[in-house]
């Protein structure tokens, strides 16, 4: 069974509260472990942070019996350069790789979309 949810929201730092609290009642319904949850939470926030400009961002939240992947986006390349830059310290690629299972970067519809994806309690 896969269940999906997409939010399409301004990427303006005002309305990242919405793509949380939709996080957190699906964190809930899964019966996520708050460590679980607070991961999802701290990538969607990293990868949020990325855009405060006057467009939008899209928010997909897949759901299967093993896993949940999350893809966001579009970014630019130069955001997509800071998750590939080699800093030292925590940099967004640390950050992104510490609290979820895989990382992957898709290149469509003229920007980059990150996906994510993180397994769900045994």
């Amino acid at each position: 069974m896969s269940d999906e949810i997409r939010l399409v929201l301004p990427a303006q730092g005002d309305f990242h509260h919405i793509a949380h609290l939709v996080t957190g009642g699906l964190g809930a319904r899964l019966e996520l472990t708050y460590e679980q949850l607070e991961d999802l939470q701290v990538a969607l926030e990293a990868l949020l942070a990325c855009r405060d400009d006057d467009g939008e961002i899209s928010i997909g939240i897949a759901v299967d019996d093993s896993c949940v992947r999350t893809t966001v986006g579009p970014f630019t390349d130069k955001a997509i350069e800071e998750l590939d830059a080699d800093g030292d310290g925590f940099g967004l690629r640390r950050v992104l790789e510490t609290v979820s299972d895989t990382l992957e970067v898709d290149r469509r519809d003229g920007g980059a979309w990150v996906e994510l994806s993180k397994g769900m309690p045994a």
